[in-house]
C-alpha cells in the first residue's frame, strides 16, 4: 500500500474532477441518468477513487450541490452587477447579468441545483436540502439591494417584501430554465428575464422599456 501522504494531492484532485464532472453531466442528462461510470470516465478516475471520496452516488449529489454553492457564490460575488451606486440599478443590473449568461448551449447556462431538486425532492432529502440551501442562499444575496431600493425610491410595498421578491427572481429564473429545456430554445429563458425586468420596473413605479441591455 502506498503511503497516504504521497497520494493525498492526487486524491484531492480526483475529488474536484468528480465534482466538476457531476456539475457538467447532471446538467446535460439529469441525476438519475448519470451513472458512477459516467462520472469516473469524465473525471478520468477509477471507481475505487470515486468510492474513496463518496460513499454513494447520493453522497456525491450532496457534495456536488455544495460545490455548486461555493463556486457560484464566488462567481456572483465578483460579478459586475454590484457596481452601480444606486441600489435599484443594481437590482436591474442583476437581471441583465442573468440574461447575458444565457447562451445557446442550454446545459451550460442552466442550474445544477435546480436540476437536482426537480428530480430528487421526494426521494433524496439530503440532496434536496443541499440544493435548497444553494437556491435560497443565492436569493438572500439580493435582499439588501432590494430593501435599499425600496428606501431610496420611497415606495411602500403592497403585500411583498425584499425576501419574497428575491425568491420570485429565482422562481422566474428557474422557470425560464425549464421552459428553455421544454422548448429546446434558450430564447424562452431570455423572455422570462425580460418580463422580470418589466415587472420589477412596474413594482418600483419606473416606466418599463423594451430590453436594451442597459440596466438603468
Amino acid at each position: 500500500m502506498s503511503r497516504p501522504t504521497k497520494h493525498a494531492p492526487e486524491r484531492g484532485d480526483a475529488r474536484n474532477r468528480l465534482l466538476e464532472a457531476a456539475r457538467d453531466i447532471v446538467r446535460k442528462q439529469g441525476f438519475a441518468a448519470t451513472t458512477v461510470d459516467d462520472l469516473c470516465k469524465a473525471a478520468g478516475v477509477t471507481k475505487g477513487a470515486f468510492f474513496h471520496h463518496f460513499k454513494s452516488k447520493d453522497a456525491l449529489g450532496v457534495a456536488a450541490a455544495n460545490f455548486w454553492t461555493d463556486t457560484t457564490g464566488a462567481f456572483f460575488e465578483g460579478a459586475p452587477y454590484h457596481a452601480p451606486s444606486d441600489p435599484f440599478d443594481r437590482v436591474l443590473a442583476y437581471i441583465a447579468f442573468r440574461r447575458a449568461m444565457i447562451t445557446n448551449d442550454i446545459p451550460e447556462f442552466t442550474c445544477l441545483v435546480g436540476t437536482l431538486v426537480q428530480e430528487v425532492h421526494a426521494t433524496a432529502p439530503e440532496i434536496r436540502d443541499a440544493a435548497g440551501v444553494s437556491i435560497f442562499g443565492h436569493a438572500e444575496t439580493l435582499e439588501a439591494d432590494i430593501a435599499a431600493a425600496i428606501e431610496v425610491r420611497g415606495i411602500s410595498p403592497d403585500g411583498w417584501t425584499p425576501q419574497s421578491l428575491s425568491r420570485h427572481f429565482q422562481t422566474v429564473i428557474q422557470g425560464g430554465f425549464i421552459l428553455a429545456k421544454a422548448g429546446n430554445d434558450p430564447e424562452l429563458a431570455r423572455d422570462a428575464l425580460d418580463h422580470l425586468d418589466r415587472y420589477v420596473r412596474c413594482l418600483f413605479g419606473v416606466h418599463a422599456v423594451a430590453y436594451s441591455g442597459d440596466p438603468r
